[in-house]
């Protein structure tokens, strides 16, 4: 099964790591561990963002963003497909939101959709991929998305 298979892909990083195997993870589906806070991502977690962005890459026609508890790390560190690209927000924190509004949503750690709020703009910060410090406001869908995947993060299971 692709999902749980070895990609034999070597990639080049801007960081400390200049290769890695990268490997297309299984998704984690244990509420007790999703249900755990992740802690800060340092440096030496940076081949985490490979697994990620190779894992949502496998499960595109189901899923546009993944937290790294869904591949079994307990990380601050999350993917989000906008456009064409998926970016990786590392330490990600929502520091300002408006526009409150409910929602369904689905996840892959999950069975089904449930009833959510978000918020149609939010402004977080966060690390880039190379650990340099960020701060984006981002609104509708991609908004969605990142809320959905910091909340994984904070051991918030929809």
């Amino acid at each position: 099964m692709k999902a749980h298979g070895l990609n034999l892909t070597t990639n080049m990083t801007t960081s400390n790591y200049s290769r890695s195997l990268s490997m297309i993870k299984p998704i984690m589906r244990d509420p007790a561990f999703l249900a755990q806070k992740s802690q800060p991502a340092t440096i030496n977690d940076a081949a985490v963002i490979t697994d990620l962005l190779d894992t949502l890459r496998a499960n595109a026609d189901r899923c546009v963003g993944m937290a790294a508890n869904m591949i079994g790390v307990q990380k601050n560190m999350i993917v989000c497909q906008m456009g064409p690209l998926a970016a990786p927000l590392v330490n990600p924190v929502i520091i300002k939101r408006s526009g409150p509004y409910q929602t369904e949503e689905g996840c892959l750690s999950l069975t089904g959709q449930r009833s959510t709020t978000r918020y149609q703009t939010i402004t977080v910060n966060f690390e880039n991929q190379n650990f340099q410090p960020q701060q984006q406001t981002f609104s509708g869908w991609i908004a969605q998305i990142i809320q959905h995947e910091i909340d994984h993060c904070n051991g918030i299971l929809i």
